[in-house]
């Protein structure tokens, strides 16, 4: 059964991006995270992918087709979806939906099958998912950088949600952090 996994890499004291909206200074080491045996299992286990609309727009769209690591079907959560629709194969595929959470997540792991859902993008999708208690899994990559400002990726309380630690690891200047994500209420 697919797993739903949200996280993100932050700084040390919190932040997905810059004061100006970059990431950049959370992936100093970008080329040596998509060659890491991590990263390779992570992208074989998952279906499918929910980002939302800043995420997807950080490239060129059709830059995705064959480039992007995940070579899946992406659920992208937009009010405005593009005009031109990005370039697409048999494997990577978009769907833009306007609707709410619940729809994406469930469309994701139906194409997902039994591999995961990875949810690689937006503060406020993973606070979303977070929140209606979709997701199985939250993963925290923290670099040791302080930004000092820019982007929270937890921008308030989680109402009733529990973590259980469940892996620690280090890779190159990262500490991964995996968590389990338990509802403590209905």
């Amino acid at each position: 059964m697919a797993k739903v996994i949200t996280g993100m890499t932050v700084s040390l004291d919190g932040f997905i991006a810059d004061a100006s909206g970059s990431a950049s200074p959370v992936y100093p080491d970008f080329a040596e995270m998509v060659r890491d045996p991590w990263m390779a299992r992570t992208i074989r286990e998952t279906g499918a992918v929910i980002m939302g609309r800043r995420t997807f727009q950080m490239g060129d769209s059709d830059s995705y087709l064959g480039q992007y690591e995940f070579q899946v079907p992406i659920f992208v959560l937009t009010h405005q979806p593009p005009q031109i629709p990005p370039k697409q194969d048999d494997r990577l595929t978009f769907t833009f939906l306007e609707g709410d959470i619940h729809e994406a997540v469930t469309r994701a792991k139906a194409a997902a099958g039994d591999l995961d859902v990875q949810v690689v993008g937006g503060a406020d999708v993973s606070r979303q998912i977070l929140t209606a208690g979709l997701a199985d899994e939250l993963r925290l990559d923290i670099v040791p950088v302080v930004l000092g400002t820019g982007l929270p990726f937890f921008n308030g309380p989680l109402p009733g949600i529990t973590l259980r630690k469940t892996t620690v690891r280090e890779r190159g200047i990262r500490t991964s952090l995996t968590f389990a994500v338990q509802r403590t209420t209905p």
